[in-house]
This record gives structure tokens, C-alpha cells and sequence, in this order.
């Protein structure tokens, strides 16, 4: 009886390790949060109405997201680090909106002095930070990449549509692409002009100019790859000029 018992503590002791090493393991595939873009998104507006009314997946979503220690974090390839927080960018603008919501612009959210991006409303690493910190000190600091910019979500109607699926890191790369080619051809914000040789993009890519040109001679260049089908292969001599940003909230209701 004693060995067994020696056993079947050993094996108990076995099972619970196992057990604590999958518990709180992090869902890859984002499944909370994709039932929440599915239901609330679509066409790269938010019904914030109905997502104020019935946020419990995104709250347990932005929980599950909470319990994700530097740790764990740094374990991970650099693919899922960067939609973990692409999606947690994304999921914290969300759940700061409908809080708020109605509202018409992100931008009347917080004062003057402390506007909707450093209000501290982003649960990281065992901290409540800003989205500000999780963008230019995090993503665009520590990263390189710069088609962060066409997967951020700033709830604005001038912002990069947001998906109605969440990023995924087994499939980032084909959902940034997919991502820079839908921005790009959205002819309010991004398109081009041959015959009087103009490039018009949206003032994302002035504002973070050096993030398109560190890897590429020019935001032309850069961009290049991501026009729609037709657009001149050449924008060499081009002159760009930047469109009008809409502020108003990327509301589904709105008229």
C-alpha cells in the first residue's frame, strides 16, 4: 500500500504539473475576440450600440489577454507577439468606445491635455497602460514593422478598415498584405492620379513617414506593392498629397 501510495502521489503531482502548464495557456486563434468582430464589424464599421449592450466576450477576451505575462509573452514566436497586440490595440480602442459610446468622434473621449490615446485603459504584463505606450513603444519601437499602421484601429472612419476576423500569428503575413491592399484601395483615403502624375494617401503616411521609408527609399515605394490593380508601376516624379482625415467615429449606425 505504500509504494502505491508513493505512486499515486507521484502520478497526481504529474497530472497536476500538466494541468498547470495548460491552464491560462493563451488562445492563438483569438477566438473570443473573432465572435465579437463577427458579430459587431462588418464592412469595417462597428455597431457600437449593440456592442455596448452586450460586451461579456470582449470583456473575457481583454481578460484572457491580461493574464498574459512578459514571460509567456516573450516565449512566443515574433508573429504571434505582433497580432497579440495588434489585437489587443484594436480590443482596448473597442471596449474604450462603447464605454463611452455615443459619442461622435474617439477624439471627444478624455480632455485636451489627456485624449482617448493616453487614457489607461490597455491591461498589459500586469499593468494598465495607454495606447499610446502599446503603439510607439511597444509595436513601432520594438518591432520594425510598419504595416502596423495598416492593421491599427483608431476608430476613426479615415483608419485602416478594421477586420472583421482577429490576426492571427500563423497567418499575419497574408493578413497584412490583404490589409495594406485594402487600405490602399479605398479611393478616399489612398489613390492615384496619373494624369497629373498624384499620389493622394492618407496622412497615416506622413505622420509615420519614417516607418515606411526605413525599409524602403520612399512612402512611394513603399506603397508601391499595395495599389490596386492598374495603378501605374512607376510612381517615380509623382508628387503626394495627403487627404482630409475623418474623425468621425467608424460607426455603423452613424449617418
Amino acid at each position: 500500500m505504500g509504494g502505491w501510495g508513493g505512486w499515486g502521489r507521484w502520478l497526481m503531482l504529474a497530472a497536476w504539473g500538466m494541468g498547470m502548464a495548460t491552464v491560462g495557456a493563451f488562445d492563438h486563434d483569438h477566438a473570443l475576440y473573432g465572435t465579437v468582430l463577427s458579430q459587431h464589424v462588418k464592412k469595417g464599421l462597428v455597431d457600437y450600440g449593440a456592442l455596448k449592450a452586450g460586451a461579456d466576450e470582449l470583456h473575457r477576451y481583454l481578460d484572457e489577454a491580461a493574464a498574459v505575462t512578459r514571460v509567456e509573452f516573450d516565449g512566443w514566436t515574433e508573429p504571434r507577439r505582433l497580432a497579440f497586440l495588434i489585437n489587443l490595440y484594436n480590443a482596448s480602442t473597442l471596449e474604450l468606445v462603447a464605454r463611452h459610446y455615443p459619442v461622435e468622434s474617439i477624439k471627444d473621449i478624455g480632455t485636451f491635455l489627456r485624449g482617448p490615446w493616453k487614457q489607461e485603459c490597455v491591461r498589459l504584463w500586469g499593468t494598465t497602460t495607454t495606447l499610446d505606450h502599446v503603439e510607439h513603444d511597444v509595436l513601432r519601437r520594438d518591432f520594425k514593422e510598419p504595416r502596423v499602421h495598416f492593421a491599427l484601429v483608431c476608430a476613426a472612419r479615415s483608419c485602416p478598415p478594421l477586420r472583421s476576423e482577429p490576426f492571427v500569428g500563423d497567418r499575419l503575413e497574408a493578413q497584412l498584405v490583404d490589409q495594406g491592399r485594402e487600405f490602399l484601395r479605398q479611393t478616399s483615403k489612398n489613390r492615384v492620379e496619373p494624369g497629373t502624375r498624384t499620389l493622394f494617401l492618407s496622412p497615416i503616411f506622413q505622420w509615420f513617414k519614417s516607418d515606411f521609408t526605413a525599409s524602403k527609399d520612399s512612402v512611394a515605394a513603399f506603397v508601391a506593392p499595395y495599389l490596386p490593380a492598374g495603378s501605374p508601376g512607376q510612381l517615380e516624379g509623382y508628387r503626394i498629397r495627403y487627404t482630409v482625415y475623418d474623425w468621425r467615429l467608424n460607426d455603423s449606425e452613424a449617418k
